[in-house]
């Protein structure tokens, strides 16, 4: 990799602005000074320093949000704000955007990452990512409700679902159920409830595959994946067909 995309990519700048850092004699590699963008490095053997300090260069990044409703997971919108608008700066600098989507009055666990091929395999309807999620519905949910999502449900579309996991928690006026799917198709858990006659009014999404939102994480709030967690995930994706 080029010492000036690798400086820029962590956030010393423009190619422009990195290339001035360079030409002033700030960057060093191996001990040696470097003062011409083009000198190739290899991020995980060399040493790179600008002004004495080490460059910790690193090419993915991994976050658990716990997204708040009213915001949208995607990465740009001119009317609306994004889950990428919640990031710091230093978080924006390698690019991550959300793996797949929660509606936008949706809240719970999300995942950003900058990582396209672990995106690719947890959305991947090959992989049967189970997602398992909260809600509260405006109805009783009953045990022919449970069986009808075991056998799967014919949406609006005439699609007909793989089947889900309904667990009722408490039954009433108003209802508090866990979801469990492996599916992520539009709208889908408000869909399948509509299917059956009832409505979703709270949602939020409690895991996905093995990662389960941090309880400690306010909405709004994020962090990064533990190596546990991260190790977890991969051997969970390994083991998926």
């Amino acid at each position: 990799m080029r010492i000036d995309k690798l400086l820029a990519n962590m956030g010393y700048g423009s190619r422009k602005d990195v290339k001035k850092i360079l030409k002033s004699g700030k960057v060093s590699v191996n001990g040696v000074t470097v003062k011409e963008g083009k000198c190739h490095v290899n991020p995980d053997v060399d040493a790179v320093e600008v002004m004495g300090e080490e460059v910790d260069y690193r090419k993915f990044i991994y976050i658990m949000m716990n997204k708040p409703p009213g915001v949208i997971s995607a990465t740009e919108d001119m009317r609306n704000e994004t889950v990428i608008d919640l990031l710091r700066d230093q978080d924006m600098l390698l690019k991550p955007f959300p793996v797949g989507r929660l509606d936008k009055d949706t809240e719970g666990l999300l995942l950003l990452t900058n990582d396209g091929q672990l995106a690719h395999q947890l959305l991947s309807p090959k992989k049967d990512v189970p997602k398992t999620y909260f809600a509260v519905i405006d109805s009783p949910v009953t045990e022919e409700d449970v069986e009808a999502f075991k056998n799967g449900v014919i949406l609006d579309d005439g699609y007909r679902t793989k089947s889900g996991e309904l667990e009722i928690i408490k039954s009433g006026t108003y209802s508090d159920i866990e979801l469990t799917i492996t599916e992520g198709k539009f709208h889908q858990v408000k869909r399948m409830f509509e299917a059956v006659g009832k409505k979703v009014i709270y949602l939020k999404r409690l895991s996905m595959g093995p990662l389960a939102l941090d309880k400690n994480l306010d909405l709004g709030e994020y962090r990064e994946l533990t190596d546990k967690e991260f190790t977890k995930l991969t051997k969970y994706l390994d083991k998926q067909k």
